[in-house]
């Protein structure tokens, strides 16, 4: 086995990019589930993203239009989403299989006639002289506008909740709708807005699968990743940093496989491709045996006005 052939600095960059689509839809649904809402139509979202991001850019030339028709259809998903949860009551889980479901039908009939093509390529965002540093240059500062967009939205997100009125009224949602309904707080329109962002954020990071990290359509492309996202809200206890560390962690664990495989690791290939979606298990094994959760109380709980 050959470890010598793997360049640190591309290494770090590709765990970077590896991680990007995950952080983008784990960080959206940290946001719906601190409302107290819990969507489980994350990868439904994210190959509807791809697959709607893909055909846009295709067919324009232009990938930013691309990303943009990508959230457009990630939050239209979730409208749906929102609208059978806070209207007509419908349970949170079996409402967001159904979603995942109905995604990945659409994204199969849609994608059908974009099977094999290229997309346009994604431009990286010139830093001018930081792109030039030794190693740090190449592993940080030199990737596409998309992945510096999501660690922003990451930290503004952690500012939302931790320093801002709307912040504590999301919080005080998903802590106790009654609660909040009784303080004259509109309970299904915050639902409905943080909803709406999860599914622009899961569109996004479907997106950057299929522009960015492939880059070209395949059906069910994501492979899981949406899951993923959903674990990683939970291995981050619902706080907003420990949602990047726990993104970046599936994403080296990824890459790293990649890399024993090019080196020749004397492990059988299916194993190494599974070890991500292993290790994720066993972090959430090694989570629920300690039992601090840090769960919004109301998660997934039904709430009309009229309780």
């Amino acid at each position: 086995m050959d470890l010598g052939a793997i360049q640190p600095a591309v290494f770090t960059a590709a765990i970077i990019v590896s991680a990007t689509p995950i952080l983008l839809a784990a960080i959206g649904e940290l946001v719906a589930e601190r409302s107290g809402v819990l969507n489980l139509g994350v990868e439904g979202m994210m190959i509807t993203g791809a697959v709607m991001g893909f055909a846009v850019a295709v067919t324009s030339g232009n990938p930013a239009l691309g990303f943009l028709a990508a959230a457009a259809a990630g939050a239209s998903l979730s409208l749906a989403f929102g609208v059978l949860t806070q209207f007509f009551l419908a349970n949170h889980v079996a409402t967001g299989l159904a979603l995942t479901l109905a995604g990945l039908g659409l994204s199969a009939l849609i994608g059908t006639p974009f099977e094999g093509m290229k997309a346009p390529p994604t431009p990286r965002l010139d830093l001018g002289p930081l792109s030039e540093i030794p190693y740090l240059g190449r592993a940080l500062f030199a990737h596409d506008p998309i992945v510096y967009l999501s660690l922003a939205i990451v930290a503004a997100v952690w500012v939302f909740l931790r320093l801002t009125r709307g912040g504590l009224v999301l919080r005080a949602v998903g802590e106790s709708a009654e609660a909040a309904h009784a303080l004259g707080y509109k309970v299904v329109r915050v639902r409905l807005l943080a909803i709406l962002f999860g599914g622009a954020c899961a569109g996004l990071g479907g997106a950057y699968l299929s522009l960015v990290r492939v880059p070209q359509w395949t059906e069910g492309m994501t492979a899981g990743a949406g899951w993923i996202a959903l674990a990683i809200v939970v291995f981050a206890s619902w706080r907003a940093g420990r949602i990047l560390i726990g993104a970046y962690l599936f994403g080296g664990v990824s890459v790293l496989q990649l890399n024993l495989q090019a080196a020749g690791a004397d492990v059988p290939v299916a194993l190494l491709s599974a070890s991500p979606y292993l290790v994720t298990i066993l972090v959430l094994v090694l989570i629920s045996a300690r039992g601090t959760h840090g769960a919004p109380a109301a998660l997934g709980r039904i709430f009309h006005a009229s309780n």
